[in-house]
């Protein structure tokens, strides 16, 4: 990294890094007990900031805001006027881009080469919904013969809470908050408390956009009070949440007695199948990116391996190979490929699965990190090698860059291997066999699927999972079946008839 980069990087972080209030109503404010929580940074582990911690005043209060707004000026809008701000939000972010990366790499610890491709897509997702809602969001006619005509029309739901991760949490949150506003509804979003400092910034590009006060709002705070407050709040209509499948359900019980509506995109232990006949180079590319990318903190990673045993000593030595070269460091260093973990916690709550697993009797293998970077919170590139499919490693969602690899011999034996887990958010296949591919595909359980590719998002189809990886579907269109309930209007086109009760 040139000294000019890292000088400029230094500068943009100096000048944006400050202490975080809440964005409720179009202003900036403390939180109402005056609390507050310290941010810290995954590379040195220093603190970063203050950010403030909010409870349930503080939901009170931008849940207040975001009612009034849906009933008042965002509810009176235009869609053609709605969607101007939408446009106009992605025109920001695009003017943002190269400010916004290094703030999201400085406080998450994601490789700033991966972190500038997430805010560019951050852009996209609001001229995507912009664009979708002029469209797509259109109503049906059902015609019974001359007497009726039946029509339905989509109409936003009111306030929707937002519940973001911290692994791409400015992409993330864009992801949700475009097709909520897009659609007419108001936002309070929770962002993770490990990952604030973009979250605000959103804020701040959202205020200079000029929004109607308290049609966006952000409460930062932890999941067990704020989180829980918004989940439980009566004038919240909806909640939308994408993290581990345990506050999943959390969520679900305690919006049950609202009848909270729920989008839930939750955990992964998604398999990644490669046949003898695949192209090996390819498919060792998409499986190094597929685990070790984003510091392996992805839901839809290929965290199970499944190698054809004619292949396996081969691959395996492949990917050795690949761990040996990938460069670990500093996040802010443009020749990174794997950055920190976001926190000490879950550095060790990583850290607890390897011992598991060689207590298990894995063999790990893994890469290396520098002495000069022992105060972050590394694991390096790790392969779990001579693991059955019922270990725990195996089993529950680790999170991090850790690859379990194991042998199969036939498909039959694979797709059972590949079901054999709680999860079903995604899955990956390599194989020449087109027709093997698609069986393979369809038999696994799991709510995407690619074949000979790596994780390729197209924001027109649909994003979720099957079993405990979620519950609900967002993306294109499909989106609107959160964000927007369906009404179904009746019209008489003749004096139809109707039976007359109590008439003489």
């Amino acid at each position: 990294m040139s000294q000019t980069v890292q000088a400029k990087q230094q500068q943009i972080i100096e000048q944006n890094v400050k202490n975080i209030k809440h964005y409720i109503n179009g202003e900036f404010v403390d939180a109402a007990s005056g609390k507050t929580f310290a941010n810290m940074n995954p590379f040195t582990n220093d603190v970063i900031n203050q950010v403030a911690e909010g409870e349930e005043a503080d939901i009170d209060k931008a849940v207040e805001a975001a009612d009034r707004a849906f009933k008042g000026p965002w509810g009176r809008l235009k869609v053609k006027e709605r969607l101007a701000y939408i446009n106009n939000i992605a025109d920001i972010i695009d003017e943002h881009i190269e400010e916004i990366a290094p703030l999201e790499s400085y406080d998450t610890g994601l490789p700033i080469s991966q972190t500038r491709k997430m805010v560019a897509r951050a852009a996209n997702n609001f001229r995507f919904y912009a664009e979708m809602v002029s469209a797509r969001m259109a109503g049906e006619a059902y015609q019974v013969d001359d007497e009726f005509i039946n029509y339905t029309v989509r109409k936003p739901v009111g306030v929707a809470g937002l519940i973001t991760p911290w692994n791409a949490p400015f992409m993330l949150e864009t992801w949700k908050l475009a097709p909520a506003l897009a659609t007419g509804n108001t936002v309070v979003l929770k962002p993770a408390e490990w990952s604030p400092i973009t979250a605000n910034r959103l804020a701040e590009i959202i205020d200079k956009a000029e929004l109607p006060a308290g049609v966006f709002n952000i409460v930062h705070g932890y999941g067990e009070t704020a989180g829980a407050s918004l989940v439980a709040h009566p004038d919240v209509k909806l909640i939308s949440f994408t993290g581990e499948t345990k506050t999943g359900t959390d969520i679900m019980k305690n919006g049950a007695d609202t009848l909270k509506r729920t989008s839930m995109e939750l955990g992964g232990k998604s398999p990644i199948i490669v046949f003898d006949d695949a192209d090996f180079d390819r498919a060792l590319d998409a499986c190094t990116w597929g685990i070790f990318s984003f510091n392996g903190e992805r839901c839809t990673a290929n965290s199970r391996l499944f190698l054809h045993a004619d292949i396996y000593d081969e691959f395996v030595q492949a990917l050795k190979e690949r761990v040996d070269r990938i460069v670990v460091g500093d996040p802010m260093d443009d020749a990174t490929q794997v950055g920190p973990l976001i926190s000490t916690t879950h550095f060790k709550n990583v850290q607890r699965y390897l011992d598991m697993a060689k207590e298990a009797g894995a063999t790990i293998y893994s890469g290396h990190v520098a002495d000069a970077f022992k105060r972050g919170n590394f694991i390096p590139p790790t392969l779990l090698l001579d693991v059955t499919n019922d270990m725990t490693v195996a089993q529950e969602e680790i999170f991090g860059p850790v690859l379990a690899v194991m042998s199969f011999k036939d498909e039959d034996e694979v797709i059972e291997l590949a079901n054999d887990v709680k999860y079903g958010l995604a899955g990956y296949v390599w194989t020449r066999d087109i027709q093997r591919a698609h069986r393979v595909a369809q038999a696994v359980d799991s709510g995407m699927f690619w074949i000979n590719s790596q994780n390729v998002r197209d924001l027109r189809t649909p994003f979720g999972g099957s079993k405990s990886s979620g519950i609900g579907r967002e993306g294109g269109h499909y989106a609107f079946d959160f964000y927007t309930e369906t009404q179904i209007i009746h019209v008489a086109l003749t004096d139809h008839h109707i039976p007359q009760f109590g008439k003489k």
